[in-house]
């Protein structure tokens, strides 16, 4: 437990650094909880301890600690890569998917929501590293597919999200969350209102907040490691 809440104080303190680095507003920027294989009762502690937002990568997990955790104020984003046969589950359980990735997604969650006579939060996401083993739209199709998406009034979209490439060279890792946030510029600019950027990891949250992002997803850096590195989980093409 006093593990998991100096580890939050530890990348809040970062955030701060970072933030101050990059001449931002602290407020801007939010942690997100990346909890794949997190226990539910460690969630819960990281929750009671003032945290209010998390990501989950599977649905399964999603649903699993729903029941312990629905009692303790917080949203749940999805931030796994979505298979549209899970669709009806995690419109139930998530408050928000930043996954969507492709037209034939939105359209089925569009048409699943009108069913349910719901609507959702959404973040568009994009490859900006261009990794055969990551899911998202091409950057040179954001406006086409924003455009698109913006049509399906079940989907709300509060912004665009990436995944950075997994690489001690820091200008390689910048060059991913650049192309996201000149993205953003681009949609504004259109009247989309993508105004959120998740980007950046425990590993580079200062690159990421430093080009714009002001949702950082950190799971190992509170939570502990995991049994493989963050590039095995971050990459759903070998499930």
């Amino acid at each position: 437990m006093n593990n998991i809440v100096s580890n939050i104080h530890s990348i809040r303190k970062r955030i701060l650094n970072a933030c101050k680095n990059a001449n931002r507003n602290p407020l801007e920027v939010k942690l997100l909880l990346a909890t794949k294989t997190v226990t539910a009762q460690n969630i819960a502690i990281a929750l009671h301890a003032g945290e209010t937002l998390i990501g989950e990568n599977k649905i399964q997990e999603l649903k699993d600690k729903f029941e312990t955790l629905k009692s303790i104020p917080h949203q749940s984003h999805f931030i796994g890569h979505l298979q549209s046969n899970k669709i009806k589950k995690v419109i139930k359980y998530a408050n928000c998917i930043q996954t969507v990735d492709r037209l034939s997604l939105a359209e089925k969650l569009q048409k699943r929501l009108a069913y349910e006579n719901k609507s959702i939060d959404i973040f568009l996401q994009f490859n900006t590293s261009n990794e055969e083993s990551k899911f998202g739209m091409q950057p040179e199709h954001a406006i086409a597919f924003a455009q698109q998406v913006k049509k399906l009034d079940r989907l709300n979209i509060k912004g665009l999200m990436t995944i950075g490439l997994f690489s001690a060279e820091t200008e390689k890792v910048r060059k991913c969350f650049r192309i996201l946030k000149n993205i953003q510029t681009e949609l504004l600019e259109t009247g989309i209102a993508a105004t959120e950027l998740s980007m950046g990891m425990s590993g580079d949250l200062e690159i990421a907040i430093k080009e714009g992002a002001t949702i950082i997803r950190v799971g190992t850096a509170i939570f502990g490691k995991r049994p493989f590195p963050d590039s095995y989980y971050w990459n759903e093409q070998r499930k």
